[in-house]
């Protein structure tokens, strides 16, 4: 019988690592490998193979697996660990609620700071929307977007919590944009949106952002309830 792959062999390590900034490249390293799949949803992360990997004590890779868990990317499972979550957790309608309730914030507060800078940025990603067709580039894209339009808000805990919930999607949509079989997607709900913050229409923007999550939450609530997601998304 063949041995499987180990996960971990994808990621590579280029030197010594300084003490110093330990936790934060075992962070950002195995945040890179979880959100492009090199570490596959349901992988065990174990502590001493990972600091056997970096070449570094188990202390920095317990912090790193701490943040990368409040980041929602691990879960702490009975018997295994520290284990690489699945794509879509709980309800995505509960989920996109509390994301109306995050963003909505965010941008009330953000759109009355954002410079002419910050908006052609944003013009600038939805102008990439419109033609990109890597489904890995378009969930980093969507991304970027929103939090260029959120990202002059001055609670940096609620962008945090925030970024955290698009993170989530950006991960979910790498991996099934394709087979929700959306064909070319619209841009007009995120042209809307801007130029509701270039007219500093704060209101109308939360309008219309909420108007733009609930067509989203319809649209991935129905695929979620096919047997092909939950194939997918809930590995056994």
């Amino acid at each position: 019988m063949s041995q499987k792959p180990n996960p971990l062999s994808s990621i590579k390590v280029n030197g010594p690592i300084p003490a110093h900034l330990a936790r934060s490249v075992i962070e950002q390293t195995l945040r890179s490998a979880i959100l492009d799949g090199r570490l596959p949803c349901g992988i065990a992360l174990r502590q001493q193979d990972l600091a056997d990997l970096f070449g570094v004590s188990r202390m920095p890779v317990r912090e790193a697996l701490r943040q990368l868990e409040a980041q929602a990317l691990l879960n702490v499972v009975a018997h295994k660990g520290a284990v690489v979550a699945p794509l879509v957790q709980g309800d995505a309608a509960q989920t996109y609620a509390l994301r109306i309730l995050l963003e909505s914030e965010a941008l009330r507060l953000s759109v009355p700071l954002l410079d002419t800078a910050d908006l052609e940025q944003a013009a600038r990603y939805i102008d990439e929307l419109e033609t990109e067709l890597d489904y890995t580039e378009i969930g980093r894209l969507n991304r970027l977007f929103h939090m260029a339009l959120y990202g002059k808000a001055p609670n940096k805990r609620l962008l945090k919590l925030v970024e955290d919930g698009l993170n989530e999607e950006e991960r979910f949509l790498r991996f099934n944009l394709e087979a929700m079989g959306l064909g070319k997607l619209s841009q007009e709900d995120h042209r809307a949106m801007l130029r509701a913050a270039q007219e500093r229409d704060v209101e109308g923007s939360v309008k219309l952002l909420t108007l733009h999550l609930n067509r989203g939450v319809e649209v991935i609530t129905q695929y979620l309830n096919s047997p092909e997601a939950q194939s997918r998304n809930n590995p056994k």
